[in-house]
């Protein structure tokens, strides 16, 4: 009498429609409760001021493109008790009289930013006092009347 019970069971049409639905649901189910997750954890805003940030943006865009019409370079490297900058124009000749202005971070942290004050030691070549620690400092100089601004990555011993 087992044999024809077992045997009594058939795989109708229903079975398949609600197999099919089931699997559909589970796996949109769980579509549904990741989604709703990861917009809980977050929810695609970047900034709380996009519009500014967006106008501060198209400012920095602006200043590179005059620096980038003056044809200044410059070079920056620690030196003996501080920081050295040379600037020069588009033709080498040396940059006088900036009133430049630093800041030396580090590179992985906001802590133990430095403030730098450059002063003119020669024809284009501006120097800071600075004793930072050592390992890697990104310096940010720049002009103070003009649109010009340097960043480098200075590593000291």
């Amino acid at each position: 009498m087992t044999d024809t019970a077992a045997t009594s069971f058939r795989i109708k049409g229903w079975h398949v429609l609600a197999a099919v639905v089931g699997f559909f649901a589970v796996v949109i189910g769980v579509d549904a409760a990741f989604l709703v997750a990861a917009y809980r954890s977050f929810p695609g805003q970047v900034s709380v001021t996009p519009y500014e940030d967006g106008l501060a943006f198209n400012r920095d865009v602006a200043r590179r493109q005059a620096q980038a019409a003056l044809g200044w370079s410059a070079t920056a490297a620690p030196v003996a008790g501080g920081v050295q900058v040379e600037i020069a124009d588009r033709q080498g000749a040396p940059v006088q009289g900036l009133a430049l202005t630093g800041l030396l971070r580090r590179p992985a942290t906001e802590a133990g930013e430095i403030a730098l004050k450059f002063s003119e030691a020669s024809p284009g070549r501006y120097f800071a006092t600075a004793r930072p620690g050592g390992g890697a400092w990104d310096l940010e100089a720049s002009a103070k009347d003009h649109p010009f601004k340097a960043e480098r990555r200075l590593t000291w011993p």
